[in-house]
């Protein structure tokens, strides 16, 4: 049973940017959001309004930050970042899209697709060491608001990395779940562990979209695991 001490933690990536829409590899660099994503994430925003938030995070990356504020302006909060919380570093990758990539560094283009954890892209960072870096950023924050309602403005690597550790889904496995823009996603920090309580809901983006996958249910046997 749920208790006072449980941590909400609605962890969100960005809105929609102008890299994302041209499928370019961001990493550590940077691009704006959209029109699309700037009102991807006054939806949230708005929705957030109804609910007693306790405190607005952030990655320090700007479209994190553009995103935070948006969602912070309407909830009334100041946004607090923290380096910990931002995208892998993506090295040579960064700024290229999938088309090139392939063809200027081949190589290492396929050591990236085998997924393996521990690669390191040249002049970027592994995805299990900026994940750890995002998971332990986000037991500190889930422990200073223990029993609130936080929410944490992230990118796509820490939100599917949460959820695979989660749901005990190993990082070389592909992606089989969806990873939108502006998503609400509510993760649970309990005394034993992790759990899901809401993933992928958008609800606020598109009047009647059916998005919502709650796990309720399944949260006993999703805590603890590990990737």
């Amino acid at each position: 049973m749920e208790t006072a001490a449980v941590t909400r933690v609605i962890l969100v990536r960005h809105g929609q940017t102008t890299w994302n829409d041209g499928a370019r590899f961001q990493g550590h660099q940077d691009s704006p959001l959209t029109e699309t994503g700037v009102l991807q994430a006054e939806a949230l925003g708005r929705r957030l309004t109804a609910e007693k938030i306790g405190a607005v995070y952030s990655s320090d990356l700007g479209r994190a930050m553009q995103t935070a504020g948006i969602i912070a302006a309407l909830t009334r909060h100041q946004v607090m970042s923290d380096s910990r919380l931002r995208e892998q570093c993506l090295g040579i990758f960064e700024g290229l899209n999938k088309d090139e990539i392939p063809n200027r560094y081949p190589e290492e283009w396929k050591r990236y697709s085998s997924r393996d954890p521990e690669y390191v892209v040249p002049g970027g960072e592994s995805p299990r060491g900026r994940f750890e870096l995002g998971r332990c950023c986000l037991e500190e924050l889930s422990a200073r608001h223990q029993g609130e309602r936080i929410v944490v403005v992230t990118h796509g690597g820490l939100v599917q990395g949460m959820f695979r550790h989660v749901a005990g889904i190993p990082f070389r496995e592909a992606r089989r779940f969806s990873l939108q823009n502006a998503a609400y996603n509510v993760f649970l920090r309990h005394e034993e562990g992790w759990s899901v309580q809401t993933w992928g809901d958008v609800s606020h983006l598109v009047e009647g979209a059916g998005a919502a996958v709650t796990f309720r249910g399944a949260s006993e046997k999703m805590r603890g695991h590990t990737s």
